[in-house]
């Protein structure tokens, strides 16, 4: 529902117009982070993967489990520092997160062709941007959907946690088919989600806030939507 209706539920055309103006330059802003983050990503990896000084300290030690991991310590801390931090500490964190998101990422330079991987990361942009436009621009309520997708990805986790233990390849191809379509989901619903945050009379640094946040919760989607999909069309670097 627009903002400033009416007590008849109307509002004027000006009004409409404003908001309509507003809100999409707010999902524009989230993409461009996103895109933005994604290409820092890309970089980092490309830049580690295809430099042996810097990736064979990395991933022949115990290191690479600390570079595996610290995506997953940045995300906690966004979930928990979100309502305190400023605009600008959520942005800079971004780009940080976005950073060791590639330096975890430079492993696949290490298995698959760059090939595979630009034809997969193509494939991943064409499912991430028809969903998100599905999610921008349904009039269906996904809420109900979306706390399915929460579930299934749930499940996908503690699967993924398991077959650490057990190898197995069957299992392996049925948590990559169920992550894709659940983040595949999360996307459509997130990109609704993020929709209905958007008002515009919240000030300058809440709606910053808003941008960086959203283009976290995309960007987690398409990444994940690529490294899963590169189990089916990645082509391994013999």
């Amino acid at each position: 529902m627009y903002p400033n209706q009416n007590r008849f539920g109307g509002m004027s055309q000006a009004s409409a117009a404003a908001f309509d103006e507003g809100l999409r330059q707010h999902m524009l802003r989230i993409y461009n982070y996103m895109g933005l983050g994604l290409v820092v990503t890309g970089l980092v990896a490309f830049i580690v993967g295809s430099t042996p000084a810097l990736y064979v300290p990395i991933f022949s030690s115990p290191l690479k489990w600390v570079v595996m991991l610290a995506p997953l310590a940045f995300v906690f801390f966004f979930s928990f520092k979100m309502q305190t931090m400023s605009a600008s500490a959520a942005q800079m964190t971004f780009w940080a997160f976005c950073a060791v998101m590639g330096l975890s990422l430079a492993s696949v330079f290490l298995v698959f062709t760059g090939a595979s991987i630009a034809r997969t990361f193509f494939i991943a942009a064409t499912m991430f941007g028809a969903t998100s436009l599905y999610g921008y621009v349904t009039k269906r309520d996904l809420a109900k959907f979306g706390s399915f997708m929460v579930m299934g990805l749930i499940g996908v986790m503690i699967a993924s946690i398991v077959n650490i233990f057990l190898g197995s390849s069957a299992l392996q191809f049925a948590i990559s088919v169920i992550g894709i379509v659940v983040f595949v989901g999360l996307t459509a619903w997130d990109t609704q989600n993020i929709k209905e945050q958007y008002a515009e009379n919240y000030d300058q640094e809440t709606q910053q806030k808003l941008a960086v946040f959203g283009a976290l919760s995309l960007y987690l989607n398409f990444v994940n939507i690529f490294q899963l999909l590169l189990n089916f069309t990645g082509e391994r670097d013999e």
